[in-house]
């Protein structure tokens, strides 16, 4: 069904439509408008069986997805920012025991200096815990990969998180075909756990593991998100089938075919960066667009395919590792070691990534590793001070009186 829907309301819509039975939830902006929306449907009888938790911290709310999940239920929750770092640990617990817990990042900015805007910060910075990753790039795609994330995490028993810009697409309204819950429902199979506790036959879930055999426990999660490579294309492919439209799958192309430079991102900025390359190819430069869905597992023989011909490729990054640099350029530069790779990290704590400033590094040969907007007189100048003097003050309020015109 069309509708015009905040991004944050058709997510919960499309959650619902997946009938989860355990709904766990600490809200943080920009995320509480999801859970807020399940807590109504709840209390409305409109999904139900399905038992709403009120948690007391993000901790808390992975902890109860894992007890939920261990017991057999069809589990969900949301988070973003610091609320994803609170819960790193038990993020670790939910990938090695192999629950197929389904949650959404609403990106965001993690601190400090508090900031509630977006980049994506926050789930990069969890790319090693186990948990495979999907980012949308539209409202419409974010409600749609839910619906592929429970598929792909019950099939093969693996979390997953399906990433969303912030503000930028959870508060925003779009037109968004929202799946029906009769279609889910024949879409998604019902719910069997691989793995369950069960009084009847009573097992241990996440026992003590020794040297002799952690390393193939280990190997274990690697080897099924090598499967996830082949089931998530299938899964998006089925996906079309059901419902008549494209989302999801590993990495996809907009007028890459002849492409002499192509970039690379992904979420919401992959719209500024097509109508750049519409106004490019306008020129007459040949260059092109990669949206990568699919970070984790990183899809190092797709991005080859539609990538390998490019004589330039630019990544565009909403996060990077500070003292190296890019952190999806790194992966890009490990499927492609030959290319001439830049990194271009633009967008950080919410500022605007505009077509004027993404004209200005294109049209010129990017250096290896770019800061967009970069106010360089104004890091100078707080570089200056502190080398001036021992006591020179937290750097970021000295920043903001000089932007201010302060003393």
């Amino acid at each position: 069904m069309l509708r015009q829907i905040e991004g944050s309301q058709a997510v919960a819509e499309a959650v619902a439509a997946c009938r989860p039975e355990v709904v766990c939830a600490y809200p943080i902006s920009p995320q509480t408008h999801i859970v807020e929306a399940l807590s109504r449907l709840v209390s409305a009888k409109k999904l139900t069986p399905c038992e709403y938790l009120n948690v007391e911290s993000e901790f808390a709310a992975m902890s109860a997805c894992i007890g939920a999940s261990a017991a057999g239920a069809r589990v969900y929750t949301a988070t973003a920012s610091q609320g994803l770092l609170y819960m790193t640990e038990a993020l670790f617990n939910a990938s090695g025991l192999g629950l197929p817990i389904v949650m959404t990042v609403a990106n965001r900015a993690i601190g400090a200096p508090i900031n509630i805007w977006n980049d994506h910060s926050d789930s990069m910075s969890q790319r090693d815990s186990g948990w495979i990753q999907l980012y949308a790039e539209t409202n419409q795609e974010a409600a749609d990969l839910h619906v592929q994330a429970y598929a792909l995490a019950e099939e093969l028993s693996l979390p997953v998180m399906v990433c969303m810009d912030g503000f930028v697409l959870t508060h925003a309204f779009e037109r968004v075909d929202l799946p029906a819950r009769e279609r889910v429902d024949a879409f998604l199979p019902p719910y069997e756990p691989r793995q369950v506790l069960d009084p009847g036959d009573p097992v241990s879930i996440g026992a003590m593991v020794g040297p002799e055999a952690f390393t193939e426990v280990r190997y274990l999660l690697h080897a099924r998100h090598l499967q996830a490579l082949d089931r998530i294309p299938a899964i998006a492919r089925s996906f079309e089938d059901a419902f008549g439209r494209r989302s999801g799958g590993l990495v996809r192309g907009y007028r890459v075919q002849d492409a002499d430079t192509v970039v690379l991102a992904l979420g919401s900025v992959l719209g500024t960066v097509k109508d750049v390359v519409d106004e490019l190819r306008g020129q007459g430069r040949r260059i092109g667009v990669a949206a990568l869905t699919t970070f984790r597992p990183f899809p190092f023989a797709a991005v080859r395919e539609l990538l390998g011909r490019a004589r330039r490729i630019v990544v565009l990054e909403r996060a990077f590792s500070v003292g190296v640099g890019g952190i999806v350029s790194a992966d890009v530069r490990t499927a492609l070691p030959e290319a001439a790779i830049a990194t271009v990290v633009a967008g950080l704590g919410g500022r605007p990534v505009t077509k004027a400033a993404l004209h200005r590094v294109l049209a010129a040969e990017p250096e290896p590793l770019t800061f967009l907007d970069l106010d360089r007189e104004l890091v100078g100048r707080e570089l200056a001070r502190s080398a001036e003097r021992r006591r020179s003050g937290p750097a970021a309020e000295n920043m903001l009186r000089d932007l201010a015109g302060g003393n």
